[in-house]
């Protein structure tokens, strides 16, 4: 019987990142980088119509509703404005207009503007370093649901921000921007797959995790259950071949780490791995951990159809 990466696999060449891909791959941080700027761009405009009101930058101090805007053109991210009190915001914004927006003469109103995106372009920045992460979770996870919805197989999800489990809607569209966990019942038994966990036998954490269970029976008790866990996997979303090593050297340890922690409980749950930057020596290195089965699965996140096969063989186990 084939082993399950023999699916999609036939030789370590097949694991590579081909030149259009890795294309592709930042065509698309480019265009995720221009949606999530686009709340910034908004607000910098609305400061812009506010602040044309004033005649002096004094008197922007006099314009309702845009003390916040000040504060950011002051250089204060939103989490350093946490710690701050307000009587560190008037100091932050009277050093703002002393220094810049004073020797800017009537240009002051464009000055506040240029600033205001400054700070908030390092926070798109400080945002964009997670991105490739990000999506690579959203892609997985459509996959997923693909699987699920074409056998038929009803399922809940986990909402990140509320924690809630909820049923399968009817329009699934773009939910997998919002999904933290995945629950459904398979051939196999219930499965519920948990992203970015820190597993409680080793105190890592594991970007894939599959439990054997039901979404009501998902909860810290299970967690440190080492028995409950069907299957783990590492991925790795980043796109840039410069960091395809530093991600790869990082998951191969997080592998060892997960082999060597459950094989200590006499257990041997699946281990996967699914990588979108896999350069030639890395791909040889997947291929020899799939060979001699200390992973029992791999794939490359920019091909569409090892995306479909690993999630078709998770949705199975």
């Amino acid at each position: 019987m084939p082993k399950a990466y023999e699916q999609h696999l036939r030789s370590p060449t097949d694991l590579e990142t081909s030149y259009q891909a890795v294309r592709a791959g930042f065509v698309a941080l480019a265009l995720e980088k221009n949606r999530r700027a686009t709340p910034f761009v908004a607000e910098a405009r609305a400061l812009k119509a506010a602040a044309s009101k004033a005649k002096t930058p004094a008197d922007l101090l006099k314009i309702p509703g845009i003390r916040a805007g000040l504060v950011t053109a002051a250089g204060v991210s939103d989490k350093a404005s946490t710690h701050l009190t307000d009587a560190d915001k008037t100091e932050a914004i009277a050093g703002l207009i002393a220094k810049f927006l004073d020797p800017a003469g009537d240009a002051f109103v464009e000055e506040l503007v240029f600033r205001f995106l400054l700070t908030r372009g390092d926070t798109l920045g400080g945002s964009m370093r997670n991105v490739g992460g990000f999506m690579a979770q959203c892609k997985l996870t459509r996959s997923v649901i693909a699987n699920l919805r074409l056998s038929g197989t009803p399922y809940y999800w986990l909402h990140k921000a509320s924690d809630l489990w909820t049923s399968m809607p009817d329009d699934d569209s773009d939910i997998e921007q919002s999904v933290r966990g995945i629950s459904w019942t398979s051939a196999a038994g219930e499965r519920t797959l948990v992203y970015n966990l820190t597993v409680p036998l080793f105190k890592n954490n594991v970007d894939l995790c599959l439990f054997g269970c039901n979404p009501g029976e998902y909860c810290k008790a299970l967690i440190n259950a080492p028995d409950r866990y069907i299957a783990l996997g590492e991925l790795k979303g980043g796109i840039d071949p410069a960091g395809a090593d530093e991600h790869w050297k990082t998951a191969r340890t997080a592998i060892t780490r997960i082999r060597s922690a459950f094989a200590t409980k006499g257990l041997s749950p699946h281990v996967f791995f699914i990588g979108a930057a896999i350069e030639a020596r890395m791909s040889v290195e997947i291929w020899d951990l799939l060979v001699n089965g200390t992973i029992e699965n791999a794939a490359n996140l920019t091909n569409e159809d090892h995306i479909a096969s690993v999630t078709r063989w998770l949705c199975s186990l």
